[in-house]
């Protein structure tokens, strides 16, 4: 697992983390959560303009679902808008995960997304 983290870690270069944007990390955040690479999205909001910068979007892990018919959800904070973005919390249905949360799995949980985005320079 370490190999994997810096192999991506190395793959990460500031030009691509520069052009990615709040709905792009956020769906970053959801393969991470949910350990796939298999994530189709919906309806995608982004709120660069708020503070925090954040974005919510509908997905789905399988294929063939149309857009309307996705109704999983997924929302994202960051502190910013450019890397490092710095991920402050994301929801995930109504469980939420942040580095303050009380519940301490959903804490390790935000922890371990939040790790693998720092080791891909996000």
């Amino acid at each position: 697992m370490k190999i994997i983290g810096l192999v991506l870690a190395l793959a990460a270069t500031p030009a691509a983390a520069q052009s990615l944007k709040v709905e792009d990390l956020c769906v970053k955040v959801a393969k991470h959560l949910l350990m796939t690479d298999n994530l189709r999205t919906g309806v995608v909001q982004s709120f660069p303009d708020l503070k925090p910068p954040g974005a919510r979007l509908t997905y789905s892990t399988r294929d063939g679902v149309e857009k309307k018919d996705m109704v999983d959800m997924i929302s994202c904070e960051f502190a910013n808008t450019t890397a490092p973005f710095g991920l402050q919390r994301f929801c995930l249905a109504s469980t939420c995960y942040s580095a303050g949360e009380r519940n301490p799995e959903n804490k390790r949980r935000f922890e371990e997304v939040r790790v693998l985005l720092e080791r891909e320079g996000l």
